[in-house]
């Protein structure tokens, strides 16, 4: 028997995995297979230093020591960044060692990935009754030293250990305003701390600014000993000094509605500036884990009261709450295994914009069963309701296991119904169905005016990344475009060029006509009855046809993670300079096919709300032209926009075409959300309110 202790010290030079050209890494032993101990994550640093001891029993030392370095990841799948074996049987005895441990990759030998810096002392260990022996006297020794304090800490701990929490506090980071200068140039570089009980969390730096945009999300866990006040303070980060404190603030989580996203803004104490966040309670045992007969729609009364308070005497009062959806998460079946042991931790975070909510967790499950009721109230019924299940894991972050999008005008209210999963792009299934119940419930008057208005800015997405097969899809879709427009080219000119003489001839007849006869309320009229037409066409066909589905194939999620991995060190310099270029030239092709496929898609009937509305707006149009003069709608339309600014100097200019063609969803979201066939042995049985009256 052996006592090996490990002095884990700092690194050097480690590889860059992330965008800002840093890491943020975390260190993993592991013996014979089993990991015997992982590191904290230092964010944002490739020297980082851990200053961290652990001490391993050993039976042997013919087994070498694992070591492998990761960069963490929230949300994703962490990055290798490394790793090393310590051969045990050449360490010297009795005698603390500093060792230097060089990084590799199996697959790139050649590439250069850092060093760790040790300090291990290996010893041989007392025999067994000796040991005991010494622990006895060691503990009636230090027994009269215990305190409430040291008992607390060991509650903790023990909690912590097997996830006895009572609740999950989801905390999104957005911003800072305002903050106090700390360095000479007037500016400041930044970065927060959290503390709740013994968990804490530091956010990235932001350099040079007073108004700071974090925009991080994460989750604490609440426990019986740790109390409730969340401490955040926010410092200036000094490099080769102590950081200067700017200030702090305390928010009492016992004072928030759980199970609802609450926009705070939290003023610094004793300076001046804000710190604005998105906190959320969920799974908390004070919140019953839902009986599913006692719902508000399944209520009556508290049913009657919601379809008065969105009906249609209410389509002018408080126009930003359009309605209400009520999300009922039944179970899972057949899920991902993500443990060793064949099963998984699964539990579920729904998202409709910023407002996220979580189950709790069922542990060593497959099939689980959450029975859980989640309501949101609706700002936009053109939000998509995003469910992802994830594995807990307690040593990193969890781990994906699938996800759904539904957007809320395709659900039909009542229908138990099962969602088959699909991976983080929602391009291709995963294993297991997700059973939800949805009943969605608005004023379609509000829901038509906020579509017109500017959409909600969702706070926290996921970084983009530069993606080869993403390029080559965008610009097959402007090419796919191009040729369309080409094509219509191409035909009209063949009837300038009499190649058929009876087309040519019909169309010159209609050009003359038209011309001739042309008034300015034509134009919406003839979109007005494109509209119509193809409303009619649409009823003999799925609005999202298969067409739309041929353009993408399923791809390989590691695929081009893959392709970036196996470059050399010697361009990783080059990618990160023309990165951001790639991502402009990617988003630019993927705006410009988008804009062309939601014009088609309003045409087509994609979404009838949209294409009802449309047809409304249209013949409003149409009306307003035949019977005022253009001159005076010219006037009006100019009075209003030299005079916008001067009414309301905080109005927010936009574009409501624009704003509209925005809820229209492209072939690449009609495809995302479209729902993936469930095979006849997996179909859930369907069931429908009964009629109230």
């Amino acid at each position: 028997m052996y006592k090996l202790e490990i002095e884990l010290k700092r690194g050097h030079n480690l590889a860059i995995r992330d965008r800002g050209g840093t890491s943020d890494p975390y260190v993993k032993f592991k013996l014979g297979g089993k990991e015997v101990f992982k590191s904290k994550t230092i964010h944002k640093n490739l020297n980082p230093v851990w200053d961290e001891k652990t001490t391993l029993v050993l039976d042997t030392l013919s087994e070498p020591l694992y070591i492998k370095v990761f960069d963490y990841d929230f949300g994703l799948q962490d990055d290798f960044m490394g790793s090393a074996y310590l051969h045990l049987e050449s360490l010297e005895q009795q005698r603390t060692i500093p060792i230097t441990l060089p990084l590799k990759d199996p697959h790139l030998p050649d590439e250069d990935l850092g060093s760790l810096e040790l300090n291990v002392t290996l010893t041989p260990k007392e025999s067994p009754l000796e040991e005991r022996r010494d622990s006895m006297t060691m503990l009636l020794r230090r027994s009269w030293k215990r305190s409430t304090k040291q008992q607390s800490t060991r509650l903790s701990e023990l909690h912590r250990k097997s996830q006895l929490w009572r609740g999950i506090v989801s905390i999104a980071l957005i911003e800072g305003r305002n903050l106090t200068p700390m360095d000479p140039n007037g500016l400041s570089d930044p970065y927060a701390r959290f503390r709740l009980g013994h968990q804490k969390y530091k956010s990235k730096t932001v350099p040079k600014t007073l108004n700071p945009q974090w925009r991080e999300q994460f989750d604490l866990h609440l426990y019986e000993e740790t109390g409730e006040v969340l401490e955040i303070t926010v410092w200036d980060r000094d490099t080769g000094r102590r950081d200067d404190f700017i200030g702090r603030c305390q928010l009492d989580l016992s004072t928030l509605a759980k199970e609802q996203t609450h926009h705070l803004e939290l003023p610094l104490e004793e300076t001046r500036g804000y710190v604005v966040l998105l906190v959320t309670l969920t799974a908390s045992t004070h919140v019953s884990i839902a009986d599913l007969s006692v719902t508000p729609l399944d209520d009556p009364q508290e049913y009657s009261e919601i379809l008065r308070r969105y009906g249609a005497m209410k389509s002018f009062s408080k126009m930003k709450d359009v309605g209400i959806v009520q999300v009922k998460v039944m179970r899972a079946e057949g899920l991902m295994a993500a443990d060793v042991t064949g099963k998984s931790d699964p539990f579920c975070v729904l998202e409709l914009n910023n407002d996220r909510l979580q189950t709790h967790t069922v542990y060593k499950n497959l099939n689980p069963e959450w029975n859980k009721v989640f309501t949101f109230n609706v700002k936009d019924i053109h939000s998509v309701l995003e469910v992802t299940v994830f594995d807990e894991d307690r040593d990193r972050s969890a781990d994906f296991l699938g996800k759904i999008a539904i957007p809320l005008l395709r659900v039909r209210n009542g229908e138990q119904k099962g969602y088959a999963l699909k991976n983080k792009q929602l391009t291709g299934p995963t294993k297991g169905l997700l059973f939800l119940e949805i009943d969605v419930i608005y004023n379609k008057v509000k829901a038509a005016f906020r579509t017109i208005a500017p959409a909600e800015q969702k706070y926290i997405e996921e970084e983009q990344k530069v993606s080869k097969q993403l390029l080559q899809q965008n610009f097959n879709r402007v090419k796919r475009c191009i040729m369309v427009l080409l094509s219509y080219g191409t035909y009209i000119n063949s009837c300038f060029e009499w190649e058929s003489a009876q087309r040519s001839l019909i169309s010159f007849v209609l050009f003359v006509v038209i011309v001739w006869n042309f008034e300015l309320y034509m134009l919406p009229f003839a979109l007005l009855l494109l509209l119509i037409w193809n409303y009619f066409f649409s009823l003999s066909r799925d609005p999202s046809d298969a067409s739309v589905e041929a353009m993408f194939e399923w791809e390989d999620e590691e695929e081009d993670k893959d392709d970036k991995e196996s470059e050399p060190k010697g361009f990783m310099d080059k990618l990160y300079a023309i990165q951001d270029v790639f991502i402009s030239v990617q988003n630019a092709l993927d705006e410009v096919a988008s804009f062309e496929e939601r014009v088609k898609n309003t045409i087509n009937w994609t979404v009838p709300f949209l294409s009802w509305l449309a047809i409304t707006a249209l013949c409003f149009a149409t009306i307003l032209l035949y019977l005022i003069p253009l001159r005076y709608l010219v006037l009006a339309w100019g009075i209003n926009k030299f005079t916008k600014k001067l009414r309301d100097p905080y109005m927010i200019d936009n574009n409501e075409l624009l704003d509209f063609l925005s809820r229209v969803p492209s072939d690449v979201q009609v495809m995302q959300y479209r729902e993936l066939k469930v095979e006849p042995g997996q179909s859930p049985n369907k069931r429908r309110r009964t009629n109230l009256s």
